[in-house]
């Protein structure tokens, strides 16, 4: 059986073959604990992760220092989030995040709540920008923590995170940013952008599984929190365990790779992304593009179908991997939050499909996913003229 056309690079990405080669010596030939000082092989895995921090921290303009290694960016966020907030609680109760969020900051965000702090939850506009003002209405001197991602994970909006730091750092919060899907496709720079946590996942960048990492500001303000793991004292005290070596080194390996790259990428993702914009515009009416036209992902295409079914959709797809949204909430009939948020469900909205682009696609693969939804999209219309007219 032939292989659909991979069209969901924000689910995840392949390891780069660069990346792999990187990592490979770290399973059998170096295999040393990082935390093992006494001999060479523990010194020598221990330069592996000093290199990789060193590489990520110049992918985001931070000190090697400043990062700190976890499994992923749901651990970095569940880290960043519940670490300040427990490190915080006798400076305020309230944390303040946005409707779109990913569900690991929203979810860690309601376990806060749960626990009796208060929680408020920021609106987008329609194009799915967070709205400014109400996020300064919302933020007080009670506020510790705001958490606003850098690029939406469903419709690849990109926040604008140097004015939201304006705000959050004008009540004297902290402010935490997801940037799983934003790290390695466009810059960051955490001191121009007032970034104080940034989390962020090799496996969103060409790199592995089970790989992510946490930045946490040590100048200006130098942050504390509040660990979650104990055990050991690994990563200064906030993340406690043997250290992932070949993980780690894979990571490294993306985003040096990632910042070299990223503006030639970056260019020809954007062109392939307006490239199956318009075919798609050319060939169906009643199809409407969520989240901003401007302010995206150069790889990122969101869109719906008026009068077409979701499921029936993917389903006749088959020969192109597509979804729907996110792939953390997978197997939920439900509709997508972000969708609701920028009031983009409903009976008359049809069904939506994310488009991701990746380092692989090729212009052939994008005029075919032209032709092949195009072609879909208007059988499954007919259908439901069809059906409308015999009942």
């Amino acid at each position: 059986m032939s292989r659909p056309v991979y069209l969901d690079y924000h689910a995840t990405t392949p390891v780069d073959p660069r990346v792999l080669e990187a990592m490979l010596p770290y399973f059998c030939d170096r295999f040393g604990n990082a935390a093992s000082r006494q001999h060479a092989f523990g010194w020598e895995a221990q330069e592996a992760v000093d290199s990789a921090r060193a590489r990520i921290g110049a992918l985001i303009n931070a000190s090697a220092g400043e990062i700190v290694f976890t499994s992923g960016a749901t651990e970095s966020n569940n880290l960043a989030i519940k670490g300040t907030a427990r490190a915080l609680r006798e400076r305020g109760d309230h944390i303040v995040t946005v409707a779109t969020e990913h569900k690991s900051v929203l979810d860690s965000c309601r376990r806060l709540e749960q626990q009796g702090w208060r929680l408020s939850v920021v609106g987008v506009s329609p194009d799915g920008v967070v709205d400014l003002d109400e996020l300064r209405r919302t933020v007080t001197e009670r506020t510790v923590l705001v958490s606003v991602m850098a690029a939406n994970n469903e419709i690849g909006v990109l926040q604008p995170l140097a004015e939201v730091s304006a705000i959050v750092h004008a009540a004297g919060a902290l402010l935490h940013t997801d940037a799983a899907q934003a790290a390695g496709k466009v810059p960051l720079d955490v001191d121009a952008l007032g970034v104080d946590l940034l989390s962020l996942t090799a496996h969103k960048c060409y790199g592995p599984k089970g790989s992510g990492a946490l930045y946490v500001r040590r100048r200006r303000p130098r942050l504390q929190l509040e660990c979650l793991i104990d055990g050991g004292g690994h990563e200064n005290g906030l993340r406690s365990g043997t250290l992932n070596v070949p993980g780690i080194v894979g990571l490294g390996a993306a985003a040096e790779i990632c910042r070299n790259e990223m503006p030639a990428e970056g260019a020809r993702l954007a062109a392939m992304r307006d490239r199956l914009l318009n075919g798609l515009r050319a060939n169906l009416d009643g199809l409407r593009l969520n989240g901003c036209a401007v302010r995206r992902l150069p790889h990122n295409l969101h869109v719906s179908f008026d009068a077409v079914e979701g499921e029936a959709l993917l389903m006749a797809l088959g020969d192109l991997a597509v979804s729907t949204g996110s792939a953390c909430s997978s197997g939920s009939q439900a509709p997508s939050h972000v969708l609701q948020a920028i009031g983009a469900v409903g009976e008359r909205t049809g069904a939506s499909i994310r488009f991701g682009l990746g380092r692989t696609t090729t212009d052939e693969e994008i005029d075919l996913a032209i032709e092949r939804v195009t072609k879909v999209v208007r059988a499954l219309r007919r259908q439901d003229v069809t059906r409308t007219a015999a009942s």
